[in-house]
């Protein structure tokens, strides 16, 4: 991983708070759901950056000034991220439009004249299909632009799973994607570690400006204890094996897809509405807990919980009972929230996550 590369990740700390301040002041099915489709969004952007660089030098004068130019893009679409579903869903879809269109230029005219100049040429024409309907959903209002947003997203997420076919061009095989394991596996385990050191900031800040109660410290305690367990569920261990298993792979390619193009996406979501359960609980620690903030502080884990299995299963093969037992409990604990406040609740979900991570030795 190269300088250049981390500097461009940088303005995901951006998007991810503000992806997390979008959620906590909606915290409603609709605005959970726009929530989802802005960080699916913001996920496939910085994806398929980082698959990118595993074919090209981030420290080529060229490469260097696409990711910067990328940056600047990604900067422009996360600034848009409050108001993408008000009076700003163009610059959004348009900057975001944008970085696939230029990007997917960038590779077919650098890797020309090989297969890997093919693939690219039919990923870029599906980013182009997939494009329009994002700038006609901007051009919409309401319950039209979420549902022309939505088909825009399931374009662009179906493209690799059916090898970006073209009729006349055919379909382009993951066996001919060459691919750098260990580079992708990195990238991964960074963009975990931003969105967690995000969450950390965020907890930190909203203890800050609370009085030091006991209620609150033992929130804000618990909070902290949530991230460790996050953490610990992933790099001890199964984060190291991502490399190994793809370096291994007759396919890299297909393994890597669905570690890392799909699962890890799933991860960080898990870990920004996690943030916003942590950030809820600091808050407003005692008393009845909220059902919308049951949700976020079952349901983060639960959604990292679930992207971690499909991250092991993809690597293994073998069904990850453990994690969809942990998911299973966090479930179960719902009720709790009758009960329980939300620190007592978050300081179970977090002990749930954590006994998870600390038993299970190897990804399964």
């Amino acid at each position: 991983m190269t300088a250049t590369e981390l500097f461009f990740d940088l303005v995901y700390v951006f998007a991810v708070t503000q992806l997390s301040h979008l959620l906590l002041g909606h915290l409603t099915p609709r605005g959970a759901l726009e929530t989802a489709v802005l960080l699916a969004a913001v996920w496939w952007a910085w994806n398929y950056t980082a698959w990118a660089t595993n074919w090209i030098d981030p420290d080529r004068p060229p490469v260097r000034a696409l990711l910067i130019g990328l940056m600047l893009l990604s900067l422009i679409m996360s600034a848009a991220i409050p108001e993408a579903f008000d009076g700003r869903g163009l610059q959004f879809a348009g900057a975001f439009v944008a970085m696939g269109l230029v990007r997917g230029a960038f590779m077919v005219y650098a890797l020309r004249g090989s297969r890997m100049g093919r693939n690219y040429a039919q990923l870029t024409a599906w980013t182009a299909i997939a494009g329009a309907v994002w700038i006609v959903g901007a051009l919409l209002d309401g319950d039209a632009r979420l549902a022309t947003w939505l088909l825009a997203l399931a374009l662009d997420y179906a493209a690799p799973l059916h090898g970006f076919q073209l009729p006349g061009a055919g379909r382009t095989p993951t066996a001919d994607w060459t691919l750098a394991g260990g580079h992708l596996a990195e990238r991964g385990q960074l963009v975990v570690l931003i969105a967690l050191g995000e969450s950390l900031l965020a907890a930190g800040k909203t203890f800050s400006d609370l009085e030091t109660e006991p209620a609150v410290v033992f929130a804000f305690v618990s909070g902290f204890f949530m991230s460790v367990s996050l953490w610990s569920a992933y790099f001890i261990r199964s984060a190291q094996e991502g490399a190994r298993v793809i370096s291994q792979a007759t396919d890299p390619t297909r393994v890597a897809r669905s570690a890392y193009a799909y699962a890890h996406g799933l991860m960080v979501g898990g870990i920004i509405v996690a943030a916003v359960g942590i950030d809820l609980a600091i808050e407003h620690p005692g008393g009845q807990t909220a059902t919308s903030t049951a949700a976020t502080i079952l349901g983060g884990p639960g959604l990292y919980l679930l992207g971690s299995a499909l991250f092991n299963w993809s690597l293994t093969g073998i069904p990850p009972t453990s994690r969809l037992a942990g998911v299973a409990v966090l479930a179960l604990l719902s009720p709790v929230a009758l009960v329980a406040g939300p620190a007592a609740l978050l300081c179970m979900a977090a002990v749930v996550v954590l006994v998870l991570a600390l038993a299970t030795g190897r990804p399964h």
